[in-house]
């Protein structure tokens, strides 16, 4: 008696599909290459630029690549001295602006988000509202009134004025990101501490802030870009050049005879320098937060 081989399940028809999901999968990953190029060609476009000599930069004929790399362009951004003040002082208003709208918007947004997600007030669905209306308002026509208000203030032309400025303007969406990471947190989990004998305060600190803390890096990475390449708001609240930030810098080589494309690219890829640095020293806390409440509540 002869016993033949069970067929495998999806035999002859389960080579197709596989053929057909592995098609999907190499045309998915194709696309999303193309649209990675498509979004990485200007940024190397400008790092290209930002070290080609001038010849090669007016030329008819670009080429992707400089034939004769020059630091030319970063040496007069650096220490050509295009101002009064060196790029060293724009960096660090800059930074000192970047950092501050990250920490006080961050707090300020964890503790709003954790008030709407887990309490019921009135007008709590107003407030939530308010705060889509705030992102649909064009920073454009609130820049009077906030130069009438910050004169009141007597803060113009003061870089804490400016910081107010951008926590303001970051507060309302980190609150709304942050809530759905607090709504989404377990309330098992604080219960759990609580019957543990864990207060308030050691529960917040040790079971929901690590939990939410990928939403938080999400939000300090918006705030840090928004404060890093603002421009509008500087240049209109600031008057002192030694108050100014980096992106007010790059007007310096543009004039009326011409622009200097090669300083303003190598401007350019200074200022990006940070913003990657930054997001490349918080995205590992991205992932590691997500388990680690659950671990030490």
């Amino acid at each position: 008696m002869r016993f033949r081989p069970a067929k495998r399940p999806g035999g002859a028809g389960g080579r197709p599909r596989a053929m057909k999901r592995r098609a999907r999968g190499m045309l998915l990953n194709g696309t999303g290459l193309l649209v990675f190029l498509i979004a990485v060609f200007p940024v190397f476009w400008m790092a290209s630029t930002a070290f080609k000599p001038n010849t090669e930069i007016f030329s008819t004929t670009p080429k992707p690549l400089p034939a004769h790399p020059t630091l030319e362009h970063f040496d007069l951004v650096l220490n050509g001295g295009i101002a009064e003040v060196s790029f060293w002082e724009y960096f660090r208003n800059s930074a000192i602006l970047a950092l501050v709208t990250v920490l006080a918007s961050g707090l300020l947004a964890l503790m709003a988000a954790t008030a709407v997600a887990r309490f019921r007030f009135r007008f709590r669905t107003t407030f939530l509202i308010m705060l889509l209306i705030v992102q649909m308002v064009p920073c454009e026509a609130l820049v009077i009134p906030l130069f009438l208000d910050l004169k009141r203030l007597d803060l113009l032309n003061s870089l804490a004025g400016l910081a107010l400025v951008y926590v303001g303007f970051a507060v309302p969406f980190a609150i709304w990101m942050l809530r759905g990471f607090v709504a989404a947190v377990p309330r098992e989990l604080e219960e759990a501490a609580a019957i543990d004998g864990a207060g308030p305060v050691r529960t917040f600190l040790r079971v929901l802030l690590p939990l939410v803390a990928p939403g938080l890096v999400a939000t300090s990475i918006f705030s840090f870009i928004t404060a890093w390449n603002e421009f509008i708001f500087a240049f209109t609240f600031l008057d002192d050049q030694n108050k100014y930030t980096l992106p007010i810098m790059l007007q310096f080589f543009f004039g009326r005879s011409g622009n200097a494309w090669g300083p303003i690219m190598a401007a350019s890829t200074l200022l990006t320098i940070p913003v990657i640095a930054f997001f490349l020293l918080v995205q590992r806390r991205m992932v590691s937060g997500l388990t680690a409440g659950a671990v030490k509540g």
